[in-house]
């Protein structure tokens, strides 16, 4: 499993710091993204670091599970947009998003051990 975690947690980093770097970067087509949603630019920017620091804490010793779940998040929201807004694409993200699903259940004991809990 440990392995899996590696290989996952890397798919989920290239992923994420092209894709929150690309907002971050003000590439145009994330700039029509966001234009398109009409939530403005600053949820751009906002949704971009949000992106890259939970993958920078995806390698953080017991913070992988905080750091799936956030992308997990970000990538309903993702969903979301695509479905309500942008159009049937959003394939891309429920792929990642099943990602971040999965490197969550491989650290799940992560979750007790933050608030505190015996497993």
């Amino acid at each position: 499993m440990k392995y899996l975690s590696l290989g996952l947690r890397a798919l989920l980093t290239l992923a994420f710091v092209g894709a929150g770097g690309a907002k971050v970067a003000g590439v145009e087509m994330m700039v029509a993204t966001y234009d398109a949603i009409g939530v403005g630019q600053w949820f751009r920017y906002l949704t971009g670091i949000i992106e890259v620091g939970a993958a920078a804490l995806l390698w953080l010793p017991g913070r992988q599970a905080f750091a799936s779940a956030l992308l997990g998040a970000t990538m309903v929201g993702a969903v979301l947009a695509h479905v309500l807004i942008l159009g049937p694409s959003a394939v891309p993200a429920v792929v990642l998003g099943l990602i971040c699903a999965a490197v969550l259940y491989l650290h799940r004991d992560q979750i007790n051990a933050t608030l505190g809990r015996a497993a």
